[in-house]
């Protein structure tokens, strides 16, 4: 620790965000870099605590607290302090191998779990962590690392997300030969077409997908395994398969009306809208557009942030975000003590912008809807919704009761159902006849990640449900090592 006192001496600061009003205008990244000194400042906040909690990872209360990846967050703070900026970068790839990723689009549990955060505003961990691996890109630090040797055995990787590409990059480091399959016509998983250009821009993934093929990783497109190609084929010409397809099957909303054109899952409103804005800059218009209609997003998380943010840049007419839950406080509530994940009130990129655009946050709290009504063409057009109460019964299962009189209409062009995801999707798990568990993910122990088919394994949220990207890099990395040494007998994987 460089400076005792450096918690005293500096206040909290982020990377700044550019005008709300101004960035719904374009695509580009809604942030902006910090400049050096004021890095350096942020590192030296860092206490050098007896026992960190940053990087412990664990599970608490159902909620993530510190950095699963482990990060040697005190290591490269305190480096950066000291503007060692290329030693700090080595810390941050030891165990994490995008920080790139995670210093965009992480919610940083690490943050959550530090220790100054106790009483004080916590370490500004991921902007610095943002700012170490951007500085190393843009310095040449981060070059091409082939494996010095290769061994002869063939790997396959079944999906290109954060677990599939944080997989595959420690399998080739351990000198196999890796293919990586991805259904779509990009590679990124989730991290291209299920998180918008502002937040984390393709050229960033492209950029890291370039430096793995660099490494000797291929990578195949526009397949589909079990589909476009077998899992006899997949047995017959791999020694090894990691299954990191994802938890992509869309939870839906039974209520009356679900079938109105107009309604739609979000992914595949941020799907269509990235993969149209890579193509064309959205001249081909082959998505579906915000433009000029009153839009509802159902659902509070991240997801449906994200669909506020590329509605607003749709120009739409109005935009309301149900929340099923009450809004929460602003400090945490005694049941959510340090150093569980701070259960508060947030106002995220997406709530600004439409606020600066419209006026007002845009969400609407302790909201059920109820029923979907359509025009006369079967389009939506109105969305019906009463408001809640929400409670645990004594078997800890939540229950929510309806308030009289709290009934409403809202009006509705375009639905955007951001509820989350209800696992894997089942045909490729089928035919490699892997078990599942009473979830529907496949089921691999956590720590081992073997399949019952031999030679299969399982990670990401593909294994343990939907979850964070750090999450998926974690098991993707520790899959990997697992692999290796079922291959080998033996691995000097993490």
């Amino acid at each position: 620790m460089g400076k005792p006192t450096g918690f005293i001496d500096f206040e909290r600061r982020t990377r700044p965000e550019r005008d709300p009003a101004e960035r719904t205008k374009d695509w580009d990244n809604y942030t902006l870099p910090l400049d050096e000194k004021v890095l350096q400042e942020q590192g030296a906040r860092c206490m050098d605590c007896g026992i960190p909690t940053c990087h412990t990872g664990a599970m608490l209360n159902g909620m993530t607290s510190g950095c699963p990846v482990h990060h040697l967050i005190p290591e490269w703070n305190d480096l950066v302090y000291q503007g060692q900026w290329e030693e700090a970068l080595k810390r941050e790839h030891k165990m994490n191998n995008f920080p790139e990723f995670t210093g965009m689009a992480c919610p940083a549990p690490c943050e959550g779990a530090c220790v100054l955060g106790i009483n004080e505003p916590p370490v500004a961990i991921r902007s610095i962590e943002l700012e170490i691996i951007e500085r190393g890109f843009k310095e040449g630090w981060v070059k091409p690392e082939p494996p010095e040797v290769r061994t002869d055995k063939k790997v396959a990787v079944i999906g290109s997300g954060p677990a599939g590409l944080a997989c595959a990059a420690q399998l080739n480091k351990a000198g196999h030969n890796v293919t990586v399959f991805e259904r779509h016509d990009r590679i990124g998983g989730l991290l291209t077409y299920g998180i918008p250009e502002m937040k984390l821009p393709y050229a960033v993934v492209e950029r890291r997908v370039n430096l793995l093929k660099e490494e000797g990783i291929t990578f195949v497109t526009n397949t589909e395994v079990g589909k476009d190609y077998s899992a006899s084929k997949l047995h017959s010409e791999f020694d090894s398969v990691v299954l990191c397809g994802g938890a992509a099957k869309h939870r839906d909303l039974e209520v009356e009306g679900r079938e109105l054109k107009g309604i739609h899952y979000a992914m595949d409103f941020l799907h269509a809208n990235t993969k149209s804005l890579l193509d064309s800059r959205l001249e081909d218009g082959n998505y579906i557009s915000a433009k000029d209609k009153d839009v509802i997003v159902i659902g509070g998380g991240d997801t449906g942030t994200d669909c506020l943010a590329t509605s607003v840049r749709h120009e739409c007419k109005s935009l309301t975000q149900f929340d099923i839950y009450e809004k929460k406080g602003d400090t945490r509530p005694d049941d959510n003590p340090w150093p569980q994940w701070p259960v508060i009130h947030r106002v995220e990129y997406g709530q600004k912008e439409a606020a600066a655009v419209f006026g007002e946050d845009p969400r609407a709290y302790a909201v059920m809807t109820t029923k979907f009504v359509g025009d006369e063409n079967g389009h939506v057009k109105e969305v019906h919704t009463i408001n809640v109460e929400t409670s645990v019964d004594d078997h800890g299962r939540r229950v929510r009761k309806e308030i009289p009189g709290t009934e409403k209409v809202w009006p509705a062009q375009l639905v955007l159902l951001a509820i989350g995801f209800s696992g894997p999707e089942q045909g490729l798990i089928k035919e490699l006849a892997v078990e599942t568990d009473e979830r529907s993910n496949v089921k691999a122990e956590y720590g081992e990640y073997e399949t019952n088919v031999e030679g299969v394994f399982a990670a990401g949220d593909m294994r343990r449900g939907q979850s964070l990207i750090v999450w998926a890099i974690n098991e993707g990395r520790e899959a990997a090592r697992e692999c290796d040494r079922f291959l080998m007998g033996e691995t000097r994987l993490p």
